[in-house]
């Protein structure tokens, strides 16, 4: 632009100036130049104020951009601490995230060897169960056999029958505590045999010899025979028996017991009876047993006052004894025994080949 302003031609003012203006009139001149001035003076003013105005608004413009980049700078400034912070803040998630992964895995890692411990443990304490469970059962079996073959060798030697029910009772217990149901059937046949042994009603013999103890105990307190005055009819003797008599006395006790003339001695003799009834009862002798409660009853009704409450009943009691079967005919046992024994045969020839199936199994 500076060529191009010298490129241009010069404004003739030589010409201007030279040339003379024509003169004005005087009164138009003043008046002209009194506007001129006061039109310069105008925008003199004008210029002033809108300098003025420039130079204020400059500076305006200029203080708002100076608080404005300041306010951005502050703000600029604001964001890159935020911007730091939020990447101190990332930085420390991301650690804490990578130490929570860390975490989680140990944490995986334990409890997949808890599960692993638990299930091991389940087993064993499985193991343990079974093998209690087993030998409980195996005990109880062994248990129920021994009772049974006792019960029916009981009755066989001695005509136990209460000691062989009471030994079935127990046998049938001991099956029951076996908790298998393969064992009902056994059970049932110790029911049906234990039914058989009620039906034949055997003597109780703790009840017997509680009552043979309470005679012989109630034998001091009986009270002796009253003795019978003599008879008016008898004959009286002769001078001849007279004199013998003062030398030599013949007795007899024919229909009469040795002891009917001595009350101690015959309660004596019948407590010796009663012994041997107790061990007659005990030994399952019924004739030794139906001997002795008789020679106790014949002792009794032949020493002792029949008329006194207490004599009347011992006798009583004595009869019921007696009348008693000692050893009444006895059902056949041994079908309970029998069928146990079969079933732990089964068992035991079953058992062996489930062992091998589970071993194949576990080495598959």
């Amino acid at each position: 632009m500076g060529e191009e302003s010298e490129i241009t031609e010069p404004v003739p003012v030589a010409e201007n100036v030279a040339r003379p203006a024509p003169p004005p009139a005087p009164v138009l001149v003043n008046h002209r130049g009194t506007l001129a001035l006061l039109i310069a003076l105008a925008g003199l003013v004008l210029g002033t104020i809108a300098l003025w105005r420039a130079i204020t608004v400059e500076r305006g413009q200029d203080e708002a951009q100076a608080a404005m980049r300041s306010e951005v700078s502050a703000r600029m400034e604001e964001l890159a601490r935020g911007g730091e912070q939020r990447k101190h803040d990332v930085d420390a998630l991301r650690t804490r995230i990578a130490d929570a992964d860390s975490v989680n895995k140990s944490v995986r890692e334990e409890l997949l060897a808890l599960g692993e411990r638990s299930r091991h443990l389940e087993d064993a304490v499985a193991n343990l169960a079974e093998q209690r469970l087993t030998g409980r059962e195996a005990l109880a079996l062994n248990e129920a056999e021994f009772l049974l073959q006792l019960a029916q060798e009981r009755l066989e030697l001695f005509n136990d029958a209460q000691a062989a029910l009471a030994a079935y009772r127990l046998a049938d217990s001991a099956l029951a505590s076996a908790e298998d149901p393969v064992f009902a059937g056994v059970r049932q046949t110790i029911g049906a045999e234990m039914q058989a042994l009620q039906a034949s009603k055997p003597l109780e013999t703790h009840a017997t010899l509680a009552a043979l103890e309470r005679i012989r105990t109630d034998l001091a307190k009986l009270p002796a025979k009253p003795e019978r005055p003599a008879t008016a009819d008898a004959q009286p003797a002769s001078r001849l028996t007279t004199l013998l008599q003062q030398f030599v006395r013949v007795s007899t006790d024919k229909g009469e017991l040795p002891g009917s003339r001595n009350a101690e001695l015959t309660r004596s003799l019948a407590s010796i009876d009663l012994r041997a009834a107790e061990a007659a009862l005990l030994a399952r002798d019924p004739a030794a047993y139906a001997s002795a409660l008789t020679r106790t009853r014949a002792a009794l009704a032949g020493s002792f006052d029949e008329a006194d409450p207490a004599v009347k009943s011992a006798l009583a009691e004595l009869d019921h004894l007696a009348s008693a079967p000692l050893a009444p005919a006895m059902p056949e046992l041994g079908s309970a025994l029998r069928e146990l024994r079969n079933l732990r045969a089964t068992r035991a020839l079953s058992q062996p080949r489930a062992a091998a199936h589970a071993s194949d199994g576990a080495g598959t």
